[in-house]
């Protein structure tokens, strides 16, 4: 009996010790949570035995159970290295069971990359589970978790056709001596900027603006070019202006008051580029654009204004035209949203990620690789939002590390390896004392 008893207790020191080594092993894994064995003691007792006299029978492994708490951070320069702040897993899914909730994986390793499709993967290529939002309100359109997907490319070309300007003309500027106005000749005007637009087919464009002070007191005259597809820089004239004669470049005039403001808004629609023979390579010739001054701060626009200060350009935007982009940029918010920037200037949200719980985390099923599945003893998997209820926020470009204590785990160690000398020892004392008995004559 004795000899099983030290066997016991070499069993669990081993146990121990492997248990130990594990954690050791992994104190460098990202989302790693540790282990403890747990032990028990064996007693048995008959009604032949004395229960006052009884000895055990020595030790059990009752289970070995992963510790939980949160592990210390480490930053990087991945945004889609990401990290949960408080309790909750990431969702996990491979292909062909995405959407199954009784199939997910659930990790603490957020170290997620984009594989060749540019949907959002972990290392061994489960997809990262999220929900699909509304591009204008950000609000979840479907509860069923799917695949996050970020588009290498978004949104067709779209023609610019409203232009909004805001400037400050110096109040001290004096007319220029070289009259008409030409463009390539810089002493006919006083003052120019200019903007990138595009056509039908996202192709940019340059749109200049040139600034004339009148000789009439508090007035300018405002004149516009853009560059063909050959990159040549070409009149473009105000549409409601009379008939001019070939050659002559027209514009429109810019009214201002005692005070320095704008007399009144103005919307100046231009020629479409066909009227003004102006080569958009293929793109729609029937393209007009029109230029919006402001006389005060309405609606977040910059006033166009006459101040005795200096040329200020305060906004020369363009309202609606953009061309096909292409991915610069990642970024992930505390409450999961994806969200993509793109080189022409548009952002979307791509989805929200999906974040899960149960009710007994020591009762999920380890699968390696830093993941767990559900069981009975775990409970049902519960999914939501990042930053709500119970769920905690999550970080981007940063990752949880392994929540190992190694100052612990060596103590650990050697608190096992005792274990083991002892229980061995046991063991030879019994095997000597047996030895004895047999030489007994």
């Amino acid at each position: 009996m004795s000899i099983n008893i030290a066997l016991s207790g070499l069993s669990a020191a081993q146990k121990d010790l492997n248990t130990t080594s594990n954690n050791i092993a992994n104190a460098n894994t990202v989302g790693f949570k540790e282990s403890r064995a747990e032990f028990s003691d064996v007693y048995s007792n008959s009604i032949f035995s004395n229960a006052n006299t009884t000895t055990g029978n020595g030790v059990q492994t009752a289970t070995v159970a992963q510790q939980f708490h949160e592990g210390s951070s480490v930053y990087t320069n991945n945004p889609l290295d990401l990290r949960v702040s408080g309790s909750g897993f990431f969702a996990l899914s491979e292909e062909g069971n995405v959407g199954n909730q009784n199939t997910m994986s659930l990790t603490r390793n957020g170290a997620f990359h984009l594989n060749k499709n540019n949907e959002v993967v972990n290392g061994e290529g489960l997809f990262l589970l999220g929900y699909q939002v509304n591009d204008i309100t950000n609000d979840i359109v479907s509860q069923q978790p799917q695949k996050l997907k970020i588009d290498e490319q978004y949104g067709a070309p779209v023609a610019s056709r409203n232009m909004n300007l805001g400037v400050n003309l110096p109040n001290s500027a004096v007319a220029p001596n070289n009259t008409p106005f030409d463009h390539l000749q810089n002493d006919t005007y006083n003052k120019s900027t200019a903007t990138t637009m595009y056509d039908s087919l996202g192709s940019p464009h340059t749109l200049t603006t040139y600034y004339v002070k009148d000789a009439v007191p508090n007035a300018w005259s405002a004149y516009y070019t853009i560059t063909d597809s050959a990159g040549v820089e070409q009149s473009l004239n105000v549409a409601a202006q009379p008939a001019t004669p070939a050659g002559v470049h027209n514009g429109h005039t810019l009214n201002f008051d005692a005070s320095g403001q704008l007399v009144a808004n103005q919307n100046i629609v231009m020629e479409d580029f066909q009227t003004a023979g102006i080569n958009m390579g293929g793109a729609d010739p029937a393209q007009a654009l029109t230029m919006n001054f402001s006389m005060n701060n309405a609606n977040g626009r910059s006033a166009t204004t006459q101040y005795a200060a200096p040329f200020d350009v305060r906004e020369f935007e363009d309202m609606d035209g953009a061309t096909s982009g292409h991915l610069i940029k990642v970024d992930v918010d505390p409450d999961g949203n994806v969200m993509a920037s793109y080189s022409n200037g548009k952002d979307r949200t791509v989805g929200r990620i999906a974040m899960a719980r149960v009710a007994n985390e020591q009762g999920l099923a380890q699968l390696g690789g830093t993941l767990w599945t559900q069981t009975q003893e775990s409970g049902a998997l519960n999914l939501g939002d990042a930053s709500e209820q119970e769920f905690g926020a999550i970080k981007s470009g940063t990752l949880e590390q392994s929540n190992i204590d190694m100052t612990q785990e060596l103590v650990d160690l050697i608190s096992a390896q005792r274990n083991f000398q002892a229980s061995s020892r046991a063991l030879d004392v019994n095997n000597q004392l047996q030895q004895n008995i047999l030489q007994i004559r």
